[in-house]
């Protein structure tokens, strides 16, 4: 079984819909309240483990009730947390989403108690680090834990991959650290202090994030697939084609199926399909814990994509 450590994010999304959005003072009825799980650590931990790895997060909850959503969730879920830290000091990380009718929104997001991460959190994992497969790291936590993480996983052996979401501008020191860096179009280039539209070609700002120091950069390109460059290739991996319902938690959907396929020994360009192929699924699902496949969803969504394809178009 693969062994893979996330040292990222938890927080718990919490939304309501409402016809208008208040002004200040004011107050009026919403409906279709949810809230669940969330953070991009969690979740890339939560699709490893559905995907068959024995999957660890490192983070840190408060002591408060969100922190047992959490703990409901890695129970149901299978994820370890023997390395989950617990806090007096912050609340457990938490968003307020308010959507209005029209399906705008507004978010109001504090990470609370991920805030404190750092270093000393990650060492005190240091243990498990040293016996896993594969380690990741997200950017919803402080750089300096990521960091370490990153430099952690390499010193150890492991394969790294950081999904650098939300995207900011890093120290260069963590990319010699990087095997794997997963971003999305937008991210590759703030990763880069550029705007995220910027208008310089996807290859060749990956490029250059590989001369200062990642092993190979996975940048997906949405329905136009994944640019793979790295020493020894060069190629863009296709996405399936679906019909999207919601793309929320495709990103992490995608990390995790890389992270696992990785781990299983599979050649790059089949991981990178294999994550394809996850974050495809995702998008066909309301939710992002609804959206995260099974191994067996997985298998079958992959060969319904492959009977697809040899059928052709109607």
């Amino acid at each position: 079984m693969t062994r893979i450590t996330v040292v990222g994010s938890f927080a718990v999304g919490l939304t309501i819909r409402t016809e208008t959005m208040p002004v200040f003072g004011q107050t009026i009825i919403g409906s279709d309240f949810d809230f669940g799980p969330g953070g991009k650590g969690s979740n890339q931990a939560v699709g490893a483990a559905r995907l068959g790895a024995e999957a660890t997060l490192v983070t840190c909850l408060g002591r408060d009730q969100l922190a047992g959503v959490a703990d409901q969730l890695y129970a149901a879920e299978g994820v370890k947390t023997d390395f989950i830290e617990r806090t007096g000091d912050r609340a457990t990380g938490a968003g307020i989403i308010v959507l209005n009718a029209d399906g705008e929104n507004f978010i109001i997001l504090d990470m609370g108690a991920n805030e404190l991460m750092d270093a000393a959190i990650v060492d005190r994992a240091s243990e498990r680090i040293a016996t896993s497969d594969i380690v990741m790291s997200v950017l919803e936590i402080p750089v300096a834990a990521a960091h370490r993480a990153m430099e952690a996983g390499k010193a150890a052996g492991a394969r790294t991959i950081l999904n650098p979401a939300p995207a900011m501008a890093l120290p260069d020191t963590i990319f010699a650290h990087v095997d794997y860096l997963t971003p999305n179009e937008s991210e590759l280039r703030i990763l880069l202090g550029l705007a995220p539209d910027d208008p310089t070609g996807t290859r060749t700002l990956a490029a250059e994030l590989r001369r200062r120091g990642v092993g190979t950069v996975v940048a997906t390109m949405g329905e136009n697939g994944a640019l793979v460059l790295g020493d020894d290739i060069d190629l863009v991996v296709p996405t399936p084609r679906v019909d999207v319902v919601d793309t929320t938690g495709a990103g992490d959907a995608f990390n995790a199926g890389l992270a696992v396929a990785l781990g299983e020994g599979r050649p790059l360009a089949d991981a990178v399909a294999f994550g394809a192929a996850a974050g495809a699924h995702a998008c066909t699902r309301l939710g992002v814990i609804p959206s995260l496949a099974t191994g067996t969803e997985l298998e079958a969504f992959v060969a319904d994509q492959a009977r697809i394809h040899a059928e052709g178009p109607e």
